[in-house]
């Protein structure tokens, strides 16, 4: 880890973020998003450089190191410019402005992102990274700063006209407007479906080539259109890709968990840090393929996400943290932070922790090598190390040695565990402990399904835990507006769409995995503030903000599913629940607007709103309401939610009628449930469509029987 320079320190020592305070004692005189770096820029006549990143990014550390810790650039930055520091987790409003701006000018984006702004923020030249010289095709940051500098002295009028224009150009090209005479229709699903099918990784799994990234809402989407359509290939395109991942190096083989992306097509070499929302997703993802396809290896995957988030992840009051770091200082050699140095091994290592005999079984399953395995380093980082994959099956293994496949598994057991207890005392990677609201409604909504799928009430636990956190502690207990960071005790910044959207999932999910009707009217009373807050109610679909930043040049609506879903994709399903829980016409009708909103994209490039369309195929199903009358710990009315549980149904929510408060409760929106009651005193499974229900199943096989009819 990096010792601070007490010789510097700038504004931001006093903000909470860990990225911003990562810079806090950096020579570059930084100023936190803020009026006072405004008025600054405004009465010295200065340019704004902007530089956004994150606490785990790699290259944010690499531009740090070479650039922000340099006295030299320092001096140009301070002379010559307004320097403010964006933590884009944060603040993802200013980060999704500016970055529209560098993708539309550049051709792509990343962080860290660098952008020069005039003083009343409109952005006139932008990048990611930046080398201390020229290098990989990219200019030295100096000498581009020294020049930018000269053109604003010698050409502001130029350079201001040129921003104004680029911003209204932003304007027109991030506004999204309804479709006219969109049909709703299935052969959407099924055009989207055949899109995404053909970026296809038929060798390797996953979708497109290297650098793979997991994209679990893609998996989502596929998982449905095998439910719907009865079509083995999207199921079959999932399990490979999902088993792919899981044996490669994106997979953290002794810690659990995944790493954020593969940088080869193998996924094998990972870009190592962790994210949080990567880990709710992914976890998500592997229960669906569990209730699929019954196979035990992909409720093994999902464990092992979940107990590493438990183990890692998990803060004092429940609250979920953000990342891990991808760098680390090599074990024994403290000092500069080096890519994946946690996680990684070298031969010799291994024998001298495991002894040679259990060494060898380990190193041919995990394909350990004496040169290390990585098949691309073009940093040269990995020489002579070894990133554990699954090179070799089980029975593969067991044959090689002689050995039946249970001892294999008990070897292979016990040598994890050895070299885990190692690793752990190695220089960890930094974590990120700022707890954010939506990503924490993602991994509420992967604890709680968990809990159901896996049958563990620890997962449902830790559910509970996050959302009470999140109530007590991000909640404005005035206004029940939500907050989007918590971090050391304070809670700042008002919530965006995505917190309200992934919370109101989270706790649909919790209501079903408990049945704690509070968490059900407490996701009712959020999507109200949600509409009230982010609707456009002349277009319609959800802004990202409020809209009560004067200093937001735009105010955007999401429409990309991509590491995180959209909200407005999110939402949209949200509100297909609700409806559907509640009886409400209007927010069924407020889904069908958000379809019409997105429609062209969804027709035209179906692959960037996989999200959208698993709400939208929620939309043209039939759901199944599904009533349990009974109490919810009896072991008949569990060995029915147990049925329920076992099946992959997307389409469907549950309720349950318990003949107490939580019952009058939901009575006081769909009617019909005040009425329903055990039957003969054992608990009774009603399943509903278009308002008409089934004959009353009271026993497993009788459920089984209703639930498996399409």
């Amino acid at each position: 880890m990096k010792a601070t320079n007490p010789k510097h320190t700038n504004r931001l020592a006093a903000e909470k973020s860990p990225y911003l305070l990562q810079h806090a004692h950096n020579p570059v005189d930084w100023y936190p998003w803020g009026e006072e770096a405004f008025e600054k820029a405004r009465k010295e006549g200065k340019p704004i450089f902007l530089s956004v990143g994150y606490a785990t990014c790699h290259w944010c550390h690499v531009m740090e190191r070479e650039s922000f810790e340099n006295e030299g650039i320092a001096r140009i930055l301070n002379e010559h410019f307004v320097s403010i520091k964006v933590d884009r987790e944060e603040r993802p409003d200013i980060d999704r402005v500016y970055m529209a701006h560098v993708q539309a000018s550049t051709g792509s984006g990343g962080w860290p992102m660098s952008v020069w702004l005039t003083p009343d923020l409109k952005p006139f030249f932008g990048g990611t990274y930046f080398p201390p010289d020229d290098r990989w095709g990219r200019p030295g940051f100096p000498a581009l700063l020294e020049r930018i500098a000269s053109a604003w002295r010698e050409d502001r009028p130029a350079i201001e006209k040129s921003a104004a224009e680029a911003t209204r150009q932003l304007g027109q090209f991030t506004t999204v407007k309804p479709a006219a005479g969109m049909e709703l229709a299935r052969a959407l699903l099924d055009d989207g479906a055949r899109a995404i099918q053909a970026a296809y990784d038929p060798q390797f799994g996953g979708f497109g080539g290297a650098p793979k990234f997991p994209r679990p809402v893609t998996l989502n989407f596929l998982l449905r259109t095998h439910a719907r359509t009865g079509g083995n290939e999207p199921l079959e395109m999932c399990r490979f890709t999902l088993r792919k991942m899981a044996a490669g190096g994106m997979h953290d083989q002794l810690g659990g968990g995944f790493h954020r992306y593969s940088v080869d097509e193998f996924w094998h070499v990972p870009h190592f840090e962790k994210m949080l929302y990567d880990q709710a997703l992914l976890a998500g993802a592997y229960l669906d393929a569990f209730q699929l396809t019954r196979e035990p290896e992909y409720a093994d995957v999902a464990r092992d996400i979940l107990e590493y988030v438990l183990r890692d992840l998990t803060g004092p009051e429940g609250e979920f943290y953000c990342a891990e770091d991808a760098d680390s200082p090599r074990p024994g050699q403290p000092g500069e932070s080096i890519e994946g140095a946690f996680y990684v091994w070298e031969q010799a290592e291994i024998a001298a922790i495991l002894g040679p005999e259990t060494a060898a079984v380990f190193d041919f399953h995990y394909g350990v090598e004496p040169k290390g395995n990585a098949p691309s380093d073009p940093q040269g980082e990995f020489r002579n190390q070894n990133i554990l994959i699954v090179r070799h099956t089980l029975e593969e293994t067991a044959a090689e040695f002689g050995k039946s496949p249970g001892a294999v598994r008990s070897l292979l057991v016990a040598a994890r565990q050895q070299l885990l207890e190692v690793r752990n005392r190695r220089p960890r990677p930094r974590r990120d402990d700022k707890a954010l609201t939506a990503w924490n409604g993602l991994m509420i909504s992967a604890f709680a399904r968990a809990a159901q799928v896996l049958d563990e009430p620890r997962y449902r636990a830790a559910a509970q835990r996050a959302a009470t956190l999140i109530q007590t502690r991000l909640t404005d207990q005035e206004t029940g507006g939500l907050r989007r960071r918590y971090r050391a005790g304070e809670a700042a910044i008002p919530g965006f769409v995505d917190d309200y959207a992934n919370l109101i999932q989270g706790l649909l999910d919790l209501y079903e995995a408990s049945f704690d009707v509070r968490w059900l009217l407490w996701a009712l009373d959020l999507q109200q503030k949600q509409d009230d807050l982010f609707w456009d109610e002349k277009d319609g679909g959800y802004f990202s903000t409020a809209g009560q930043d004067p200093n937001l040049l735009l105010r955007l609506k999401e429409d990309y599913d991509g590491a995180e879903p959209s909200p407005n994709s999110v939402a949209a399903l949200n509100l297909l629940r609700l409806a559907a829980m509640t009886d409400r016409p209007a927010w069924r009708a407020k889904a069908e607007k958000l379809f019409s909103v997105f429609g062209s994209q969804m027709k035209e490039v179906p692959a960037t709103m996989p999200q959208m369309l698993v709400a939208l195929d929620f939309h043209l199903a039939t759901p199944k309401l599904i009533v349990i009358a009974g109490q919810a710990g009896s072991p008949d009315t569990q060995a029915l939610l147990r049925e329920v549980h076992s099946r992959f149904q997307p389409n469907q929510v549950l309720l349950l009628a318990d003949g107490g408060s939580g019952q009058e409760t939901l009575a006081g929106h769909l009617e019909f449930i005040r009425d329903l009651r055990p039957i003969e005193g054992k608990a009774t499974a009603f399943v509903c469509e278009n308002d008409v229900c089934q004959l009353p199943a009271r026993d497993v096989p009788a459920l089984a029987n209703i639930l498996k009819k399409k």
